[in-house]
């Protein structure tokens, strides 16, 4: 199983290959987002943490829409001096559907250690 959590908008998501997140919006170019920002990264159990970010992995995706999310009603009231209030707020997000966890995956060669002499 491979999955990577990355940061963006300030917050961090846990992504697979296939999936389909919200997010803060964010503008992307042809459709297309990469996140630079990998904080950890499982590859069929070989784990990945990065310091703060794992260096020269990223997620590719692709952007669906951008829509609203739905309206949350905020209500101020304070008794005995008739005092309310109601505000709205919907927050701006976009729809992305993740395609690709990708990134240079070097493995470190094996040194072999030769018995020393000693003379």
């Amino acid at each position: 199983m491979k999955y990577a959590v990355i940061k963006t908008g300030g917050k961090q998501y846990k992504v697979s290959e296939g999936d389909v997140i919200e997010i803060d919006r964010i503008s992307g170019k042809n459709g297309k987002i990469s996140f630079e920002e990998v904080l950890l990264l499982v590859n069929d159990g070989k784990i990945k943490v990065g310091k703060p970010f794992v260096a020269g992995e990223k997620v590719e995706g692709k952007i669906l829409e951008d829509f609203r999310g739905v309206k949350v009603r905020v209500s101020k009231f304070k008794s005995k001096v008739r005092y309310r209030r109601t505000t709205g707020f919907r927050a701006a997000l976009t729809k992305i559907q993740v395609e690709k966890i990708s990134g240079v995956t070097k493995e470190k060669p094996v040194v072999k250690k030769t018995a020393s002499r000693k003379s």
